[in-house]
């Protein structure tokens, strides 16, 4: 998955993402307790109580899907298109998805899409047989908002104050489903149903709107010592990446190399990359997404200068447990400022995982697959 920001900040963020200033490796001692199971606990958690102002707008998908990955793999994404059918101009200050068949749903993200993109998302959703489209790395449109994202166990995500992601009369929803089918083998599953219970608001005069900020580094994870096999050298697991999801998503680990300064891969733990903010911008909360092999991560402002603060620090990272981070309060960045997103992984954990104890052996880098990795900040912002 692709991060993107929507058109709220889309400026300021476009800058950001073209300033990637330094990106790197290092083997830091960092030691943790032993990771958790991974299992898939139930997020459908009852609804927390409406707050003044705010209503609730349920939507379901309109037809069961059955996941059928393409070229042997057993990950699919798959994006479902929704209408929230907005009579006016609303802010979203609460999401909540629930997936029918969790089991098999590896994690999912709400988008909001522009009015002048509904068509074309239509479009989308006609031209690919079944319900939705397949839609690896994002949903495919180019204006849409990244809104939440959800892991197995997450509960309803809240804002508090006068903000919300803003949605347009006219504007759809869209869930980018990503199913995992290594508990079954690869072999077809039930089907599954989901949906999304929206907190909305009509906001006020001085409502601030909301956008999401990406920040992804590479990931360049040789096997564990006591592991080998084809796939542990790089090429082979590149060129293994590109056929489960394409030529364009799958070269996306040479691409975060280019984004990051590197003429070659730096294999190691540890992966950093750094950006200059170009103009300013007020950060609301962060959140860290990696996959089964995350060990750590955190998002550091101005790091090594009298003004460094520490965004997002999760020393433990759990796949299961990717909530947002409420900052206590917002922190406005100034043009030239710093931010610094640092990951670890960690590939002994293959053995110790039930999800991934029977996959091969493989040199891990950026992917979309479950037994892929991402390094991922995501910076809940608004225009200063």
């Amino acid at each position: 998955m692709e991060l993107r920001t929507g058109p709220a900040v889309a400026v300021v963020v476009g800058a950001l993402l073209a300033t990637v200033s330094a990106c790197g490796n290092s083997d830091s001692g960092i030691t943790e307790p032993a990771a958790p199971s991974h299992s898939h606990a139930s997020s459908d958690a009852p609804a927390l109580p409406l707050r003044p102002g705010e209503r609730f707008v349920e939507l379901t998908v309109a037809k069961s899907y059955t996941p059928t990955p393409p070229n042997g793999g057993t990950d699919e994404y798959r994006c479902m298109v929704l209408d929230p059918k907005a009579a006016g101009q609303e802010y979203l200050t609460g999401i909540q998805f629930q997936a029918q068949n969790e089991p098999i749903a590896h994690h999912a993200i709400t988008y909001v899409v522009d009015p002048k993109e509904a068509a074309a998302a239509r479009t989308k959703d006609a031209a690919d047989p079944g319900e939705g489209y397949t839609c690896f790395g994002n949903d495919g449109l180019s204006s849409s908002t990244w809104v939440d994202t959800w892991t197995p166990g997450a509960k309803e995500t809240l804002f508090d104050g006068d903000v919300g992601y803003r949605m347009e009369p006219g504007s759809l929803v869209i869930l980018q489903v990503h199913y995992n089918l290594l508990t079954t083998n690869g072999k077809a599953a039930e089907s599954d149903q989901s949906q999304v219970r929206l907190r909305v608001t009509k906001g006020t005069a001085t409502t601030i709107a909301l956008d999401t900020l990406p920040m992804n580094g590479p990931i360049e994870l040789p096997c564990a010592e006591n592991e080998s096999g084809p796939l542990c050298e790089r090429a082979a697991s590149f060129a293994d990446v590109k056929k489960r999801f394409g030529e364009q998503e799958g070269g996306k680990a040479d691409e975060l190399l280019r984004e990051c300064g590197h003429t070659a891969p730096k294999p190691g733990n540890t992966q950093t990359c750094t950006i200059q903010v170009p103009e300013p911008i007020t950060i609301h909360a962060t959140r860290g997404h990696m996959h089964m092999l995350g060990k750590s991560i955190k998002v550091e402002l101005n790091p090594g200068t009298p003004e460094q603060q520490t965004l997002l620090d999760v020393p433990t990272f759990n796949f299961d447990d990717q909530a947002l981070h409420l900052l206590p309060a917002p922190v406005d960045l100034k043009k030239g400022d710093t931010l610094k997103l640092t990951c670890t992984h960690d590939a002994t954990l293959r053995r110790k995982l039930p999800q991934l104890k029977n996959t091969p052996p493989r040199y891990v880098i950026w992917g979309d697959g479950t037994t892929d990795e991402m390094c991922t900040g995501l910076l809940t912002v608004s225009a200063s």
